[in-house]
C-alpha cells in the first residue's frame, strides 16, 4: 500500500482502497481474553459490509477460519446475525451470506438543546424507525421528562420496537447547557448545571443511560452510520443553538486530553472586531434569528431558513458570508493541523443552507496556498445527528467495537 501512495497510483476512492480501510479498522485479535472483542469485530464486519461471507470476514479481520465459524455461529443464536442465502459464482459448494438482523438490538436517542428536543429509534442496520421532536425554547429538566413521558411509548410503538432488545438510551446534550448564555436565555436555566442526567431520567427510562456531548454523539454516528470509510478523518462542524465540533481520526473518535477536543464555537473570533468575540457568536442558529429579529423580521421557524425572500432573504445572505469570515481561521488550522479527509457539515441548519455554506468556505479555502484542504461537505446525517448518534452509544458500549475493550483485551 505504501509504495502506491509513493507512486501516485492510490486512489483513496477505489474499491481496493475501501477494503483496505476497511480492513486496518476491523482488525481482530487472537489472545484468549479478547473473545467479546473479537466478537465485536465480526459482527461490525457483517454491519458495515451489509451483506459477506465467513471469507470475506477473515479476509477482513485476519481471524482464523476456525474463528469466524464459532463467532458467526454465536452471533446468529443470539438473534444478532442473519443467514440471507448463498454466494453464487465460483468453484465449490456457494457460501453462506451473512447479514445483520436489524432486530436484533435497538438503540434509543435523546437530544436535549436550547431550542428543540428530539427522540429516535435506531435498529441494529442504522435504519432510524421512529423520530420525534418538540420545538421548544431551553427547556428545563422537568420539561425533558414530561417529553419522554409524553413521546416514549408512541416512539416505540411506532418504530415496532421489541423493548426486551432495547441496549439502552443514549443522551446527548452540549456541554455547559446551562452556563454558556445564548440570546433569550431565561433565568433558572442554570439549574442544568447542577442536574445529573441518569437520576434525571432514571424513574422514567428502564434502560441504562449513556450520555456525551452532542457534537460527539454526531461525530460518532457519521463514523458509525455515514461517510466515514470515504472520508475516515474528518473534523465535524455541528451548527445548532451553539457551535461544536468533533475530531474523527481513522474512525476513532478523538476526545483530547481533557475530554474538550473539538471546542470550536468557544474559539476567540479576531474577525468580529468585538472584544471577546467567539465563532459561535456568529456561526449558530440562535445568532442568525438573533439578526433577523434585529432586522424587524418575521422570523421563520428553523426548517424554513432557506426560503426566506426579501429582507430575511438579505440576511440570511450576510450570515453566511460572515460565517465564512468566521470560521476560515479554524478551518485552515483544522487542514494545516489535523489534515482531514473532509469537513462535515451537520446540525440544525436546513440542508440547503448548509449546501450553500460548504460551497463558499470551499471557494475560500481555495485561493488560499495551503498544504492541503479537506473537502467541505454536508454531513451524510445532516439533521438529527446527535439524536442519532446518542443512540449508537448504547451499541457502541454493548456490541461494537472500541478502544476502551480492546485495551481491556490486552491487545
Amino acid at each position: 500500500m505504501l509504495s502506491r501512495i509513493e507512486s501516485g497510483s492510490y486512489d483513496p476512492l477505489s474499491a481496493d482502497s475501501r477494503e483496505a480501510r476497511l480492513s486496518r479498522s476491523l482488525s481482530g485479535t487472537n489472545l484468549e481474553r479478547a473473545g467479546d472483542y473479537n466478537l465485536r469485530t465480526v459482527l461490525q464486519a457483517i454491519r458495515l459490509k451489509r451483506s459477506t461471507t465467513r471469507v470475506e470476514i477473515a479476509r477482513m479481520t485476519g481471524l482464523t477460519a476456525p474463528t469466524i465459524a464459532n463467532i458467526t455461529g454465536r452471533l446468529v443464536d443470539m438473534g444478532l446475525v442473519r443467514i440471507s442465502g448463498r454466494k453464487q459464482g465460483g468453484r465449490g459448494q456457494p457460501a453462506l451470506q451473512l447479514e445483520v438482523e436489524p432486530d436484533g438490538a435497538f438503540g434509543i436517542g435523546l437530544n436535549i438543546d436550547r431550542d428543540h428536543l428530539t427522540l429516535v429509534t435506531l435498529d441494529l442496520a442504522g435504519a432510524v424507525r421512529s423520530r420525534v421532536t418538540r420545538e421548544i425554547a431551553f427547556a428545563l429538566p422537568q420539561d425533558v421528562v414530561a417529553f419522554v413521558q409524553d413521546e416514549l411509548d408512541a416512539a416505540i410503538a411506532a418504530g415496532g420496537i421489541d423493548r426486551a432488545r432495547v441496549l439502552g438510551v443514549g443522551v446527548a446534550i452540549p456541554d455547559e447547557l446551562g452556563a454558556i448564555a445564548l440570546p433569550h436565555q431565561p433565568a433558572g436555566y442554570e439549574a442544568w448545571n447542577d442536574t445529573n442526567l441518569s437520576t434525571l431520567l432514571g424513574d422514567t427510562l428502564v434502560w441504562p443511560i449513556h450520555c456525551d456531548n452532542d457534537a460527539a454523539s454526531a461525530a460518532l454516528g457519521e463514523a458509525e452510520y455515514g461517510s466515514a470509510f470515504d472520508n475516515p478523518s474528518f473534523f465535524y462542524l455541528l451548527i445548532s443553538a451553539g457551535l461544536g465540533g468533533g475530531v474523527v481520526i481513522d474512525r476513532s473518535y478523538h476526545r483530547g486530553a481533557t475530554a474538550r477536543s473539538g471546542e470550536i464555537g468557544l474559539m476567540p473570533d479576531a474577525t468580529a472586531g468585538t472584544k471577546g468575540a467567539t465563532i459561535q457568536d456568529t456561526v449558530s442558529v440562535s445568532a442568525l434569528l438573533a439578526r433577523l429579529e434585529d432586522a424587524d423580521c418575521d422570523v421563520p421557524a428553523v426548517a424554513d431558513l432557506a426560503a426566506a425572500t426579501g429582507t430575511a432573504g438579505d440576511v440570511v445572505d450576510r450570515w453566511l458570508l460572515d460565517a465564512v469570515r468566521s470560521l476560515m481561521p479554524p478551518m485552515v488550522a483544522i487542514n494545516c493541523l489535523l489534515n482531514p479527509d473532509a469537513v462535515l457539515i451537520g446540525g440544525r441548519l436546513p440542508v440547503p443552507l448548509i449546501e450553500r455554506l460548504s460551497a463558499a468556505l470551499s471557494d475560500a479555502l481555495r485561493v488560499l496556498k495551503l498544504p492541503a484542504r479537506a473537502h467541505v461537505m454536508p454531513a451524510v446525517m445532516a439533521q438529527d445527528a446527535p439524536a442519532i448518534g446518542a443512540a449508537i452509544l448504547p451499541f457502541l458500549d454493548h456490541l461494537l467495537p472500541s478502544d476502551s475493550i480492546l485495551i481491556q483485551a490486552g491487545r
